[in-house]
């Protein structure tokens, strides 16, 4: 997440499945997204539990490349170059058609990194993101790689499951978001009027696997939020409305544009509350993340609970919002 403080490690109880949550699934409306789907529909696929061990053998990659590259994977830099041909690789190597886009910012070059599925309605297409890169400072693994890796791997089980959703599938990896969400705004500055109609969502994914986690969803959108409340609900997890990040992440050069737009979240540098530790758990009066922006911000600054959660949730909105 662009702007910023800082960690704690806390014990991880059993796995969690997306395939545990209630199948009920939210349906793209015209412009904006609904809810429920209605009686009578065909039944749909369920969305597949996101194993969170693939999910940190991501991360194990991305902290093995900033390490081999002065420490981080920043804009400009040889670690951001490094992580966005590991993610290609594996896209590629799954069935995506990929796009590498080029801009420029800060005197460097930069990239994002978009994957097409193969099929689903190609005018509407439900559209997931993450940026890729970190500051200088460090490795980044929990901003963003947490994201990035939830959303690789979520793209990679669409491969495995041989899903073939009614809408269109894409996913993003965003460059120098932390200079001010470049990459984002670029590729959406650079969309035609009609291509970027075509976008019925787009679903943000920037810090979830924070050490001493909240639970917070994008309220930008009803339907959306709907989705993801309910994948929530089914766990006994409460939420909040995400606030902190309100601005600051590559959904809003999307939401500036009409795209409906929504996301998950665990907190950055804001700090958690006695009330928030009753139901989540965790360190009141500590940031939800005290590596932020941070030398610390390594493989060790992640909780896994909140990884796992939020990454099948990734998958839950993905084939509930596509089909």
């Amino acid at each position: 997440m662009e702007f910023g403080a800082p960690h704690m490690k806390l014990s991880v109880p059993g796995r969690v499945t997306a395939t545990a949550v209630a199948a009920t699934v939210s349906l793209l409306a015209g412009g904006s997204i609904a809810g429920a789907a209605p009686a009578g529909t065909s039944a749909v696929a369920a969305a597949p539990d996101i194993p969170v061990a693939n999910v940190k053998a991501h991360l194990t990659q991305l902290q093995s490349i900033a390490t081999a590259n002065g420490g981080n994977r920043a804009h400009g830099r040889a670690g951001y170059r490094a992580s966005l041909d590991y993610v290609k690789a594996k896209l590629d190597a799954a069935g995506f058609t990929t796009t590498v886009q080029q801009f420029t910012s800060s005197s460097r070059t930069g990239y994002n990194l978009i994957a097409d599925w193969p099929g689903g309605e190609t005018n509407q297409v439900i559209m997931s993101g993450s940026h890729l890169d970190s500051v200088t400072a460090g490795a980044g693994i929990n901003d963003n790689g947490s994201g990035s890796a939830a959303v690789l791997e979520t793209a990679l089980a669409v491969s495995r499951a041989g899903f073939h959703p009614t809408k269109h599938l894409r996913f993003a990896w965003w460059g120098a978001e932390e200079l001010g969400m470049v990459g984002s705004k670029y590729y959406v500055n650079n969309l035609s009027t009609a291509n970027r109609s075509k976008i019925k969502g787009y679903l943000n994914f920037d810090m979830i696997g924070s050490p001493n986690p909240g639970y917070f969803v994008y309220d930008d959108d009803p339907g959306i939020e709907k989705t993801f409340k309910e994948y929530y609900a089914g766990l006994g997890v409460p939420t909040e409305i995400e606030t902190e990040g309100d601005g600051r992440s590559d959904h809003a050069p999307f939401k500036n544009a009409g795209v409906p737009v929504g996301g998950l979240f665990s907190g950055a540098d804001y700090i958690k509350t006695a009330a928030q530790a009753a139901k989540w758990g965790g360190t009141s009066g500590r940031a939800f993340d005290r590596c932020y922006h941070s030398s610390c911000d390594t493989t060790a600054n992640i909780d896994d609970t909140a990884l796992d959660r939020n990454s099948d949730a990734v998958a839950y909105a993905v084939w509930g919002l596509s089909q």
